[in-house]
């Protein structure tokens, strides 16, 4: 009963099968860090990437729940991506949670904070300081989907987490961090990774699942020097890469063998017996 109070006095109700999707809060109250942020959440419709999300100060999740009768089980948090200024929340959110819901995987966009977008451009600072909100959001994320499972349909030994550029660094910050207790079941990093020091590796990672474009400008040189430092301790994750597709390329039809790279993802999660209810 607690659960259920909980999710109606923060969200919009639970709608499983439909279009529209229930969001709820990632943290109970203020989230830690940023309590005295007083930017205003800004969002930007009609963009060449669909809505686009800037200051974030609230983190939320919105869940994407598939009809019963054809739930798997299995659970995705996605983080979008936008460099920590921005969240690309149609093109790296809402379109992929809604592609997952049709195959039976309930998918969570996390809406994560970012650091306060003045003028334009994208302002020069360190990453590892600019996404440590996102980190720690991402974090918070599997507890909360996972505190929620039996509400949701989903199984707490099946919740993974997936994220693009910026948010591929969330979720790699997700999964590597020390308590292997909290970390996600699965992580996917679509044409992003650590992208400040490099992190250290811990033993016994959950399955990993990487993929870009080899014709990336932004960030191909840091993926292949993160999937280098995966190898060299002994990880062995499912590396997709493609000849086209740039930076950015989501689930934007171009004419490339990138176009296909969900499939590839969501044939990995078949491998593991991922897409079929337990």
């Amino acid at each position: 009963m607690q659960r259920w109070m909980w999710l109606t006095t923060i969200g919009i109700g639970i709608a499983v099968g439909s279009a529209h999707a229930q969001t709820v809060n990632v943290w109970p109250g203020a989230a830690p860090g940023s309590e005295r942020w007083t930017q205003q959440e800004r969002t930007i419709e009609n963009t060449p990437v669909g809505t686009v999300i800037f200051n974030v100060v609230t983190p939320t999740l919105t869940a994407y729940l598939p009809e019963r009768s054809n739930a798997t089980g299995t659970g995705v948090v996605i983080a979008p991506g936008g460099a920590f200024v921005a969240l690309a929340i149609d093109l790296e959110g809402s379109t992929v949670a809604r592609w997952l819901q049709e195959r039976g995987i309930a998918a969570f966009v996390l809406k994560y904070r970012i650091v306060e977008k003045r003028g334009d451009g994208i302002p020069q600072m360190d990453m590892d300081t600019a996404g440590r909100y996102g980190i720690a959001d991402g974090i918070q994320a599997i507890k909360v989907v996972r505190q929620h499972a039996t509400a949701w349909g989903v199984s707490p030994d099946r919740i993974g987490i997936m994220g693009f550029s910026a948010g591929a660094m969330v979720t790699s910050g997700t999964v590597l961090q020390p308590d292997s207790a909290v970390r996600p079941s699965f992580a996917a990093m679509i044409y992003g990774g650590p992208f400040g020091v490099m992190p250290a590796i811990p033993p016994k990672l959950p399955p990993l699942f990487l993929a870009w474009a080899q014709d990336d400008p932004v960030v191909r040189d840091l993926i292949v020097k993160f999937h280098g430092a995966l190898e060299h301790a002994g990880q062995k994750p499912e590396v997709h890469i493609y000849s086209a597709g740039g930076h950015g390329f989501g689930l934007k039809k171009q004419g490339t063998t990138s176009d296909h790279w969900i499939d590839d993802f969501y044939n990995w999660l078949n491998a593991q017996g991922l897409t079929k209810p337990r």
